[in-house]
């Protein structure tokens, strides 16, 4: 799984950073976590607001960073879609 984390390098893309690290952790999962803080590369994602979450090349959250417990869900749901 890849993760990538879209921001300018905010206080609030640090946030959910971080917790998407725990997240990760918290659910026995294995992913690539990618910090995209280029401009021209977060556009490429159509985001219009960050912080944004994408997972596996598909944006998942953006503008707000959701709880662990929240990543979790998103981050198990996207896993199960793997198989």
């Amino acid at each position: 799984m890849k993760i990538q984390i879209l921001g300018p390098g905010c206080a609030k893309c640090r946030e959910l950073e971080a917790r998407t690290r725990k997240a990760v952790a918290s659910a026995g999962l294995t992913a690539d976590i990618e910090k995209v803080e280029d401009v021209m590369e977060i556009v490429k994602f159509k985001v219009m607001m960050t912080p944004a979450l994408a997972i596996d090349g598909k944006v998942k959250v953006a503008g707000k960073v959701p709880s662990e417990t929240e990543l979790v869900s998103l981050l198990t749901t996207a896993a199960a879609g793997d198989n």
